[in-house]
């Protein structure tokens, strides 16, 4: 481990043979089918349609079930996302069609009568997939027409589906599911219903190329008039970019400027200027900050936040993660973050090192549970909540055992041995000014100088760079808007760098003018302060442009929306502070620190 070189060469064939392997398997769903042939058809889901993540079992609604209901095994992906797929009581041979075919009768009782109205009441959706094709399709609808007082609603089941299956040669290209609003059953009353389900299925040929049959679901992000909005969300933050740098530029500016000054004319008149005020504190900028322990720690889970987001772009970007390719993007996230354990260990216990820490260990066990503790003790309660609603949220035993030996056998170690090659690897901070020995007293600043005004600040810009971006992306994540787009928002994160950067660096070199040296921990809190401003933007979507509803979802919302943003502010906070310590760095080499 004393070449450093090997353990970032390890990580990068690591992730490569990954996202080849996520690659082929994308496209493992080749299926050809003779005349006659069984498709495999499988119902995974149903659930209120305002709340993605409030879906039960398909057979836990009182449907007519197979004589024997078969799981299909599903990977580590389509588990954490939700999927449980069963078979299916439709038969949908291929190019075999059927008209009106019943697939049971059954008497409702009242009880299932109640279930299935309070469905209804809901919106609940199902969700199939018919040869790897997802079909939806609402399970009843309610007649409010002409009536204002809820009691008087009529509530209707559909006990009929169509199924419009279009093939080229023989291979399936599309299937459709449509109900038939003439065929219902009656559950506004409390009483037994007979009903009698029936599917019907058509067959037609297309020439649509098997390659294409997934381009349906992502061009509906790539329409005209979204296109227009998202290209008027770049522009809006490439101005935002560019007065930035001229901001930055005019600082940076006149910071030489004052520096030509310094050097032109003799030293106290150089020393009267009260533009130089960030000169008078060269021997305390340097000075390392306090719980330099936690602050190491923020750096290296930051770093290893940033390096899995490249990754996970490097992914969305050669497109694995088309529409529907059930749980690939889970399965990165875990798969990745395993493999990037070093890197945290590296950054935080090289850092820590550098700062001349001495409990390296205690450094490495503070970074392992930085983000992942927050992570699992929110996982815990919202798994809890998930058991009791008997939700497919609620992780089976055997997938929590799976992610605790993956962070066992993978991360811990990697994570360690990330810790050892940043002890072994013996560099020093490099500071180009001395520190003197006792620290100078901070003069008294205005209010809007302290902390939280900054922060403020700081993460107001970067955040209004990609809030038009940030609907589309919660809209998806959490509804059913499918985005595909994914080279636009990978320029909307490269603005989001940028912005964080210039404008950590401009409230930086501001901090320091006013002869405040305390600006580590400063710059990391307004780099990250962008998560705050999403979590704040969460309160606003979540009441004013979405309908979810209910202790469960409201629970999942804000659950994991807190650790996401809390990962943003990790990671941005790590982008804010190195480019001001960059910063730091170049204005204090170019003077002379006597």
């Amino acid at each position: 481990m004393k070449n450093m070189g090997d353990f970032p060469a390890f990580l990068v064939v690591g992730l490569l043979i990954f996202s080849c392997l996520s690659y082929v398997r994308s496209d493992a769903s080749d299926h050809r089918y003779k005349d006659g042939d069984a498709v495999p058809l499988y119902a995974n889901k149903v659930g209120p349609f305002h709340n993605p993540s409030e879906t039960y079992r398909y057979f836990d609604l009182p449907f007519c079930s197979p004589d024997h209901v078969t799981e299909k095994r599903e990977a580590l992906g389509e588990v954490l996302n939700g999927d449980r797929l069963v078979s299916a009581p439709y038969k949908l041979n291929f190019k075999e069609e059927k008209d009106s075919s019943v697939v049971c009768k059954k008497k409702l009782s009242k009880d299932e009568v109640a279930f299935f109205r309070k469905a209804v009441d809901k919106d609940y959706y199902f969700q199939m997939y018919y040869d790897d094709l997802p079909i939806w399709g609402f399970i009843g609808k309610v007649d409010k027409e002409g009536k204002t007082d809820p009691s008087e609603y009529k509530y209707f089941l559909f006990k009929h589906i169509q199924f419009d299956v279009l093939y080229n040669k023989d291979r399936v290209i599309e299937v459709n599911a449509r109900m038939d609003p003439h065929s219902l059953v009656d559950l506004t009353e409390d009483k037994e219903v007979d009903a009698e389900f029936m599917y019907s299925v058509k067959w037609k040929e297309t020439d649509i190329p098997f390659e294409k049959r997934m381009d349906k679901y992502s061009m509906s992000s790539s329409l005209p008039h979204h296109l227009e909005i998202h290209w008027f969300s770049i522009i809006n933050s490439c101005v935002t970019v560019l007065l930035l740098t001229g901001f930055l530029a005019t600082i940076l500016l006149r910071v030489l400027k004052n520096d030509f000054i310094k050097y032109g004319q003799d030293e106290e008149a150089a020393d009267d200027q009260e533009e130089t005020g960030w000169k008078y504190i060269h021997g305390d900028v340097f000075r390392f900050p306090k719980y330099k322990s936690l602050f190491a720690a923020a750096l290296g889970s930051g770093t290893q936040l940033f390096t899995l987001t490249v990754f996970i772009f490097m992914l969305a970007l050669v497109g694995v993660f088309y529409p529907y390719n059930r749980g690939a993007l889970f399965t990165a996230l875990v798969v990745i973050y395993a493999l990037t354990s070093g890197i945290a260990g590296y950054t935080a216990t090289s850092f820590y090192c550098q700062l001349e820490g001495n409990n390296w260990v205690r450094n490495l066990l503070l970074t392992g549970c930085l983000f992942c503790g927050p992570l699992f003790l929110t996982f815990c309660f919202l798994n809890t909540v998930a058991i009791v609603y008997s939700a497919t949220a609620a992780l089976p035993f055997g997938t929590i055992v799976v992610i605790v030996l993956i962070w066992t056998l993978v991360t811990s170690p990697l994570l360690v041995l990330g810790g050892i090659a940043g002890k072994n690897s013996k560099a020093e901070f490099q500071a180009p000014c001395r520190t003197t020995k006792y620290p100078r007293e901070i003069p008294p600043l205005p209010w809007y100088r302290s902390a939280i005004p900054q922060m403020a600040m700081a993460g107001f810009l970067p955040f209004s760079a990609i809030y038009i971006e940030l609907y589309y992306i919660f809209a998806s994540v959490w509804g059913h808007r499918i985005y595909t787009i994914y080279s636009i928002l990978f320029i909307v994160f490269i603005i989001l760098l940028i912005v964080t950067a210039f404008i950590t660096v401009a409230l930086t070199y501001f901090q320091l003018a006013a002869e405040d040296h305390e600006w580590w921990w400063r710059s990391f809190l307004c780099g990250g302060s962008t998560g705050i401003f999403i979590y704040a933007y969460c309160l606003y979507y979540y009441y004013a442009r979405s309908d979810m509803s209910g202790f469960m979802q409201t629970s999942f919302f804000f659950g994991y929306m807190a650790c996401i943003c809390y990962g943003f502010f990790l990671m941005l906070g790590t982008v804010g502070f190195r480019a001001s310590l960059l910063f730091v760095r170049h204005i204090y080499r170019s003077i002379k620190c006597e």
